[in-house]
């Protein structure tokens, strides 16, 4: 896990909102760009980013790509996260 990258990718408010969009489905590099008043450029950075971190999947269809939500990726920093707790009550 790339825990340095994932976090890093996160820590962008506009990347957060671009995986808000994808929980509901996956979207279009054009569909995204259209919810932002950001140039193309811009958009394909910060999909690019999310790509390189493994929270988001890229599927080519004819003249399109299509972006989608890694959902495993959010589940091992989860669990990572869980992990610095150490996952059990230690009152017992």
């Amino acid at each position: 896990m790339a825990i340095n990258k994932t976090l890093k990718a996160i820590a962008d408010p506009v990347r957060r909102q671009i995986l808000d969009m994808l929980k509901q489905g996956d979207h279009s590099a054009g569909e995204i760009a259209a919810q932002f008043e950001l140039t193309q450029a811009t958009v394909s950075y910060h999909l690019k980013l999310l790509r390189e971190a493994g929270l988001i999947t890229v599927r080519k269809e004819q003249n399109f790509i299509y972006y989608g939500l890694n959902t495993s990726v959010f589940e091992e920093v989860l669990g990572w996260i869980y992990s610095l707790g150490g996952g059990e009550d230690e009152s017992k």
